[in-house]
């Protein structure tokens, strides 16, 4: 009897001709996946341009430029990879991209390996989305084209705002936070909705019982009387068919500070009871607009946050809360009319920068009992930002929570080295406070709104005690969400925590501008910011913080060209703490931008007031030296005379003058800032320097390595000048002895004249005075002085001392910009290998891609390797092999290795 098939017998298919049969299926369709891989593959051109911008953002909302920057990078990992060409085409219609002459503008075919190009066609229209795309040739002559990115209008002139700024009341000294809110209809499907506000202080936006958005602290503090910011936000999606509700909850921030400081700005021109203007813009799918806009219209109520400063702390009284006040059916009859109120200024612009966020949560390492009713919690690190307190207790119960960065010897929150500048009216608010009445409905949270801190101790004192755990607080570390933009690792445990701490303390001074502290001032300190200009910028792309407080410069400076010490201002600081050695940030941070970024824009916009600037030096000071300034400031024993240190930065200034002269086509100015920078350095080194010894003033260290740093120095007196500052160092115990000054000149002046080894030495000593020495006793920021238990001046988060991060760039890895090419489209690459490290490694993401620089000692030979990216080119400076010189190699885009022997 047959068998069935599959049962065996003579309907059964053997297994080895099974197992043959199976393999040549498996086989055949192998081969023709590998035919369409290929095809695909073949069909992706090894050029792609990507990482489209406008403005240095991704896709913005609400430009008001009328002539954005638009940029890109190339991927393309080929050695020797360029782009020759490119053509950028922008339309109002995405799919129409790939027909130039249906767009708005094309640069059309250029023969060019430009990857910033500014828009040139006609007048953008307001509230307009534009699309761009972006064609490149590669070094082969091959085409390919980008991903759509786009970018879209604001106002773009104030005449196309609606809306009225609107408050509750006149009086700024009124502590109640107020609220707002008013109840729409939509009844058609909506295409897209936009909301645009403006605010003198700051605000949250809420939209149908939702914040919008994840800023922090909108909008950025500008000089309230001459410019105002004002934020973008797509709600569409928040927008529901039928009834809504948008609601808007103000705080004071700057604009009413009415915290008492020496700074007077409680004082401040502008202050008063915040106030906001917004409209509301609904595009419907039928192309019917509709303005939802601030006026009488709103209603407002005062908040349950019974105090709020950005100086000292926020206290919310829970108890007083309105459920539901921020969506619809909220019952609001009992809320007043708002009040008309004058803009603040007549310049009410885009905030087009990176924004303040919540980066990072930082759970506490650990949470001590004193008492009771009194809990500590340690974050394990310092950062700037807010605590979130989760806690359940009965209705009335109070919570204070008082921030530090140290502790008593019996464990409480010591605050004696933040709080020295406050002048306390009252005991009503408390410095680095903030207090949360309970409203007894299960579990509550607490965060600040329009407030942050330098801290990593909480003291939580409870009224009546309640239960808390190491989990009932968490730290949010905020600051400007700028991406980052370099990374540095080695074989030293403490050189990598220096660079984190620097790190830490960088963008903990950064919201929306730069500051030296977050706790003691929040002030921008203008010598502090050129100090640690290059440490920001190798470490992350913050040209759009740069650029919004380089306007905040243009804004306070007085027509003979002076600026204040702290920038912005409510008017303190022309008197003191100003002059070249500190407001030179007026020409350092400009021509560092275009250094780094290849980007002249900042560069022309504060042209004029550079000029303006070192105009009034020279009139105060037309022999070449000035004594305007406040010198090197806290140095570990040794300070130069201020007329030292102010002259080299005038001559720094003047320089600067000269070259951006040169590079905007301005001639004679060229010539006569040529001419005066000269004039400086010839006084400067007929007074100070002794050419018979090769010693600057008194020989100390910042004398003698500000003029070489800054390039002072004569030619034929390099040598020994050196000599004598590497000499010094060494009487000095391979120790710092410099204040904020000499810290910016002493590593690089050591390094770039043949002394990086002692520079290394300095660099990584573990041993008072040193940043080592810092790190050694437990900091995870840089601090304000050099000995940890300073009486004074000793903030614990300062980034003043803070060019050692970028030291390691230029001084260790060699990642320089080519003045001659910025923006590393040339990159000067010129590592330093130094005793005692075994490997060093830094990377930075430029305007054309990564730039990477390494060295590893195996044995007797080291590895050096460095990537450059495409459409970049580098020279390449090798130390020879033993007994050999320096070697220049010029590289072309590319992965390199290169294996040097050593002694």
């Amino acid at each position: 009897m047959p068998a069935k098939p599959g049962q065996g017998g003579t309907g059964r298919i053997p297994g080895k001709m099974f197992y043959l049969r199976s393999m040549i299926r498996y086989a055949l369709l192998f081969l023709l996946s590998l035919s369409v891989t290929s095809e695909i593959l073949a069909a992706v051109p090894p050029c792609q341009p990507v990482y489209l911008r406008c403005e240095y953002l991704v896709d913005p909302l609400g430009i008001d430029v009328s002539h954005p920057r638009l940029s890109w990078r190339l991927d393309d990992k080929r050695p020797g990879a360029i782009q020759k060409a490119y053509s950028l085409t922008i339309s109002t219609d995405s799919l129409s991209l790939a027909n130039s002459a249906t767009g708005v503008w094309s640069t059309g075919h250029r023969d060019a390996a430009d990857q910033l190009v500014t828009y040139d066609g006609p007048a953008l229209k307001p509230f307009t989305r534009y699309y761009w795309r972006v064609e490149v040739w590669d070094k082969d002559g091959q085409r390919s084209v980008s991903q759509a990115a786009s970018f879209e209008t604001g106002m773009m002139d104030m005449d196309n705002w609606k809306g009225a700024w609107i408050s509750d009341s006149r009086d700024g000294d009124l502590r109640r936070a107020p609220y707002f809110r008013k109840t729409f209809q939509t009844t058609r499907k909506v295409r897209t909705a936009r909301a645009y506000i403006a605010a003198a202080g700051l605000y949250e936006l809420y939209i149908n019982g939702h914040k919008i958005g994840d800023h922090r602290l909108d909008p950025m503090y500008t000089r309230f009387d001459r410019r105002n910011l004002y934020v973008t936000y797509d709600v569409t999606a928040d927008l529901r068919s039928g009834d809504n509700a948008v609601c808007v909850l103000l705080g004071n921030g700057w604009y009413n500070h009415q915290s008492t400081a020496v700074w007077f700005f409680h004082q401040a021109p502008w202050r008063s009871r915040p106030s906001f203007c917004m409209d509301l813009r609904i595009v419907y799918e039928d192309g019917a607009v509709e303005t939802i806009s601030s006026g009488k219209n709103w209603k407002t109520s005062l908040s349950p946050i019974v105090l709020n400063s950005i100086y000292t702390g926020e206290h919310v009284d829970d108890r007083l809360k309105q459920d539901g006040w921020d969506n619809t059916g909220f019952i609001d009859t009992s809320w007043k009319e708002v009040i008309f109120r004058p803009a603040p200024s007549s310049h009410v612009l885009a905030q087009s920068l990176h924004p303040i966020r919540n980066v990072e949560e930082v759970r506490p390492v650990s949470v001590t009992h004193l008492s009771d009713s009194v809990w500590v919690f340690n974050l394990g690190r310092n950062i700037a930002g807010v605590s979130k307190l989760r806690v359940h207790g009965p209705a009335g119960t109070k919570l204070v929570l008082k921030h530090g960065e140290r502790l008593y010897p019996s464990g409480r929150v010591d605050q004696s080295n933040i709080s020295v500048h406050y002048r306390p009216t009252d005991d009503t608010d408390p410095f680095g406070t903030d207090m949360y009445v309970l409203n007894g409905d299960g579990i509550e949270e607490f965060m600040p709104k329009f407030n942050y801190k330098g801290f990593q101790y909480v003291e939580v004192i409870t009224s009546p005690a309640v239960q808390l755990t190491r989990e009932s607080l968490t730290g949010y570390f905020m600051h400007s969400d700028v991406p980052a933009a370099g990374a540095v690792s080695s074989s030293n445990p403490t050189l990598d925590k220096i660079w984190k701490a620097t790190n830490n303390s960088y963008l903990s001074n950064l919201f929306g501008y730069p500051t030296d502290c977050p706790q003691r001032e929040k002030n921008g300190w203008t010598g502090d910011a050129h100090i640690a200009v290059e440490t920001g910028l190798y470490n992350f792309d913050g040209i759009t913080i740069y650029e919004k407080w380089l306007a905040d410069h243009r804004d306070e400076q007085q027509p003979n060209g002076v600026l204040p010490s702290i920038i912005p201002t409510s008017g303190w600081g022309y008197e003191w703490g100003n002059g070249p050695d500190w407001t030179s940030t007026i020409a350092l941070i400009p021509w560092n931008i275009y250094l780094f970024y290849g980007d002249r824009k900042l560069l022309t916009d504060c042209y004029d007031n550079i000029r303006r600037y070192v105009d009034h030096i020279y009139d105060i000071s037309p022999s070449g030296l000035t004594t305007w300034g406040l010198g090197d400031w806290i140095p570990v024993s040794t300070k130069p005379p201020v007329i030292f240190t102010s002259s080299v930065y005038f001559y720094v200034d003047a320089s600067i003058l000269a070259r951006a002269a040169a590079l905007l086509g301005r001639g004679g100015d060229s010539v006569k800032y040529t001419a005066l920078a000269e004039k400086i350095k010839a006084a400067f080194n007929e007074k100070f320097l002794d050419r018979t010894t090769g010693v600057y003033g008194q020989g100390l260290q910042t004398e003698l390595s500000m003029p070489l740093n800054w390039g002072l120095v004569p030619d034929d007196m390099k040598i020994k000048v050196a000599a004598n500052l590497a000499k010094k160092v060494e009487a000095d115990g391979y120790h710092l002895n410099v204040g904020l000054l000499g810290t910016k000149a002493l590593l690089n002046a050591l390094s770039e004249n043949g002394y990086a080894d002692v520079a290394y030495r300095v660099a990584s000593s573990e041993t008072f005075p040193s940043w080592g020495w810092w790190i050694v006793n437990g900091a995870t920021t840089l601090y304000e002085n050099w000995p940890i238990d300073a009486k004074s001046d000793i903030s614990m988060n300062h980034i003043m001392f803070g060019e050692i991060g970028a030291w390691m760039y230029k001084g260790l890895a060699g990642i320089l910009p080519d003045p001659a090419q910025p923006g590393f489209k040339h990159i000067l690459l010129r590592p330093h290998i130094v005793p005692g490290l075994d490997h060093f490694e830094a990377s930075h993401e430029g305007p054309y891609g990564m730039i990477r620089s390494s060295w590893k000692r195996e044995g007797k030979v080291v590895v050096y390797k460095a990537v450059v990216p495409p459409n970049s080119t580098a020279t390449l400076q090798l130390p020879g092999q033993v007994g050999l010189p320096v070697r220049e190699i010029q590289l072309s885009a590319g992965e390199y290795s290169y294996k040097i022997k050593i002694q």
